[in-house]
């Protein structure tokens, strides 16, 4: 163990721990199983803002444990982890919260709240991870740990999409560990942020590199969800709503277009990505997954589908901006994975509530919502607007650092694909919000939950009566409102407060001129 490695080890058994207790706690033990779940988020949070200070003031943060020979695995907080890892810490947060209250009439929580503990600690391996070798591990152990939450449903639909969604995993995961292995013997065990040592091997490893990369990124891409890779993602909708939430906004997803700005930027360093010819063409994939994304959503009834193929479209802006060799678009990149993080899971967070509460799960049942679910449809509205770029949005934020930085080095398709975009996710989100605000009440269909949220219990556990503004919305216990309200928020105060110190773009900002400026 290196200086400062305890706090390291300290955020992974914030994890790994509450998975240890959950698991053997019977069902019945709701309350203890609700206090660890709650606690060990708490103590996450509370680990990654002391991680963030420290990182943000000079200290160093290293975890190291021998492997095999010549190979150690590495922990090390730098300022791209800790962006990731922050992420992940206050939406595992939020979407504990929500899934206490989505799940409280659900069967096998001990054994859903174990494998969503686990999940979230391969994410946070994935993050500080030092090199591929211990980058690789996590990233496998995502893969394992979150197919039991894909199946938990344990129906047949479910069970096919966890072979789906193993099918494509596993086989990237292979291609991944066969670009690693490669790497490693052609140039030993690579650091991140140590891109001199790919560098140096160029003018004699050309085309061996070329291919390698080529490994890398069509491993990552499956859980990037790069266009053709992207077919399980739409398949596990049928896991309940916080999972969704989780895949898409913090997890999965994530840990593919995190690899992908890491290879790109830590590993091989934008020069030599740029000398061996392959930014344009990942750049090139990443438009026309946004465009195919897009496209796709638009035909979709199924909320959840919707709102997957707009995950597929939205996630390829970070791809497409780690591609363009501009700080610009490198912040835009990397502050979009926040950006996208809040608005996804706030869109999830909606669903779920008008699905379980109303069960309205297709954009055809929306007639009328908004006068039923108000807060709930206020929440999707900002969410869905920041999705198609609307200002003051996060969403406009990110287009227009990745559009300026774009022109700025000549790329001005770029610009075009970020335009046609737009359009599309106009016309797949507006028709949503248009019918659940405009359409008539009545055609709403009557859900037997709807009236049932009057007595909502908050997380006091105090029963809530029909004096309530709550109760008088009749629209969701606070378990489900407040992580929407609070996500749902983010997404215009983030948006607002863009241009001030500590904002994510500043954050993004200060890592793309590491990035191109180097290491200190």
């Amino acid at each position: 163990m290196t200086g400062g490695g305890g706090l390291l080890l300290a955020l992974m058994a914030a994890s790994f721990l509450p998975a240890a207790l959950i698991f053997p706690l019977p069902e019945a033990w709701e309350t203890t199983r609700r206090t660890i779940n709650l606690v060990g988020a708490g103590v996450k949070v509370v680990l990654v803002v002391v991680l963030a200070i420290g990182v943000f003031t000079g200290a160093q943060y290293e975890l190291r444990a021998t492997f095999l020979p010549g190979i150690d695995l590495v922990l090390r907080a730098d300022p791209i982890p800790v962006l990731f890892v922050f992420l992940s810490a206050l939406l595992w947060f939020t979407t504990t919260i929500y899934a206490i209250g989505y799940l409280a009439r659900g069967d096998h929580r001990s054994r859903f709240f174990g494998f969503f503990s686990l999940c979230v600690a391969s994410t946070v391996g994935i993050a500080l991870a030092g090199n591929l070798v211990t980058f690789l591990l996590f990233y496998e152990l995502l893969t394992v740990t979150t197919y039991p939450l894909v199946v938990h449903q344990g129906d047949e639909k479910a069970r096919a999409a966890g072979r789906v969604y193993l099918l494509y995993t596993v086989t990237g995961g292979a291609v991944l560990l066969l670009g690693t292995v490669w790497l490693q013997v052609v140039a030993g065990t690579v650091t991140f942020g140590d891109t001199a040592v790919l560098t140096g091997l160029a003018s004699e490893q050309r085309t061996t590199l070329t291919v390698i990369f080529v490994l890398l990124i069509a491993g990552l891409g499956v859980k990037a969800a790069l266009v053709p890779l992207h077919g399980w993602l739409p398949r596990a909708m049928v896991a309940p709503a916080p999972v969704s939430a989780l895949l898409h906004a913090v997890a999965v997803v994530k840990a593919g277009v995190y690899g992908i700005v890491r290879v790109v930027h830590d590993l091989y360093g934008a020069p030599l990505a740029t000398e061996l010819g392959v930014l344009t063409p990942l750049a090139v994939l990443a438009a026309v997954t946004i465009v195919y994304g897009s496209l796709r959503a638009l035909v979709q009834d199924d909320i959840k589908r919707r709102l997957a193929f707009s995950t597929v479209s939205q996630l390829s802006y970070i791809v497409l901006g780690a591609s363009i060799v501009s700080l610009v678009s490198v912040t835009g990149a990397l502050a979009h994975l926040v950006h996208q993080g809040v608005m996804k899971v706030t869109l999830f967070y909606c669903a779920g509530i008008l699905s379980r509460n109303y069960g309205i799960s297709r954009v055809s049942q929306m007639a009328g919502a908004g006068r039923r679910a108000p807060v709930t449809m206020t929440m999707l509205t900002i969410a869905a607007l920041g999705k198609i770029g609307v200002p003051p949005t996060v969403g406009f934020v990110t287009k227009w650092h990745l559009g300026l930085g774009a022109a700025d080095v000549g790329q001005t398709w770029v610009i075009a694909v970020l335009l046609a975009s737009s359009a599309l996710n106009a016309a797949y989100f507006l028709p949503m919000l248009s019918r659940a605000w405009f359409a008539r009440e009545e055609e709403v269909p009557a859900h037997p939950r709807a009236a049932s949220a009057a007595a909502a219990v908050t997380p006091a556990g105090v029963r809530i009566t029909g004096s309530s503004i709550i109760a008088k919305l009749r629209e969701a216990d606070l378990w489900l409102l407040f992580p929407a309200v609070l996500t749902g928020t983010s997404v215009l105060v983030l948006g607002i407060l863009a241009g001030l110190p500590s904002s994510p773009v500043d954050w993004a900002e200060g890592i793309a001129r590491v990035l191109f400026e180097g290491r200190p």
